[in-house]
């Protein structure tokens, strides 16, 4: 059984939402956006771990917490068995080099005005490897990304690269200081169609030549079902269905994931249509619904108590969780 290498506990982060000078003078009370608001997850050694969910459910938040590129509100995280939360910042840097983040637009991620090398070297260069370290190791990240041979590369800036090179640069950067952990935060979505499973063909090869462990963050359940070994379904904050992949695609549980996956397209034009539509958007993290935050589109409301008692994630069967009344009721 491999050993979990990130656990999350009562992981949150509240970001104040800026108001006027007037409102801020006249109102005393502070607001707060609840990104991420009190969840609990492991991660184990040499997996791919999926957060799904709709767009502004968290899912980003929560990899950018584990990389500490943004400090948590409240909750811990542990790597490989060292609490990192309150880490300094030279106390922590020993381990940015373990926890590398790849960034959904290969457009915004990449400095314009930098050549490749120097994208790629900067890491090295803030952790101190020497002028022939640096040489060595970007010439073989490019190579591992398949952008060969990397003397045509190296002098060229981000503009002059097509979208999938960039996101292999992109990959390039993250796998130089070859980290144990990496964050994917959706790292096809603004790539062709046509090159998407060229950079997720990539990537599983990378991860498997250096047992690396990845957080995959996407909204395509699809995907996440081919790819990845453990699944979480984030919504609003808060995670409401978490298991293997087989388990959770094959028999979801939580009437949100439900919706998730009958929302997938099916390549036949005879297959049954869409039974569970979710209506409306989802709702302000500012002020989000009492009790469970689904219940406002849930199609399996059944009562007060879903108003009332925000449900706890629990597990009813072995490394399977579910927050949800139908089953913490029974």
């Amino acid at each position: 059984m491999a050993k979990d290498i990130i656990i999350a506990k009562n992981l949150k982060k509240w970001f104040p939402l800026r108001t006027g000078l007037l409102s801020s003078i006249l109102k005393k009370e502070q607001f707060f956006v609840h990104a991420v608001d009190g969840i609990s997850f492991n991660i184990k050694k040499g997996e791919i771990f999926a957060l799904a969910g709709e767009s502004g459910s968290g899912k980003t938040t929560t990899g950018r917490l584990l990389v500490r590129l943004i400090e948590p509100t409240d909750g811990v995280i542990i790597y490989d068995g060292k609490d990192i939360t309150k880490l300094s910042q030279k106390e922590f840097m020993p381990y940015r080099k373990k926890l590398q983040i790849i960034f959904q637009d290969p457009y915004e991620s990449l400095n314009p005005r930098m050549l490749i090398y120097d994208i790629i070297a900067e890491p090295l260069t803030i952790h101190g490897f020497s002028e022939k370290e640096k040489e060595e190791r970007v010439f073989k990240a490019l190579e591992d990304v398949r952008l060969v041979p990397p003397q045509e590369f190296i002098f060229r800036f981000p503009h002059e690269l097509s979208g999938g090179q960039r996101q292999r640069v992109a990959i390039a950067r993250a796998l130089v200081l070859n980290p144990e952990f990496i964050v994917a935060d959706e790292p096809v979505s603004m790539l062709d169609v046509s090159i998407r499973a060229e950079i997720l063909n990539l990537m599983f090869e990378l991860k498997e030549k250096y047992g690396m462990t990845i957080l995959y963050i996407t909204h395509d359940l699809a995907l996440a079902r081919h790819i990845c070994d453990s699944i979480a379904i984030m919504y609003l904050g808060k995670i409401m269905e978490m298991g293997s992949v087989d388990e959770v695609i094959n028999e979801p549980l939580h009437p949100y994931t439900e919706a998730l996956i009958e929302a997938v397209p099916v390549p036949d034009p005879e297959a049954s249509r869409i039974e569970t539509v979710l209506k409306g958007e989802i709702p302000s993290p500012v002020n989000p619904p009492s009790g469970c935050r689904f219940h406002t589109r849930c199609p399996k409301y059944i009562g007060d108590i879903c108003k009332a008692k925000e449900p706890k994630l629990t597990e009813i069967s072995k490394g399977r969780y579910v927050a949800c009344h139908l089953y913490s009721s029974k």
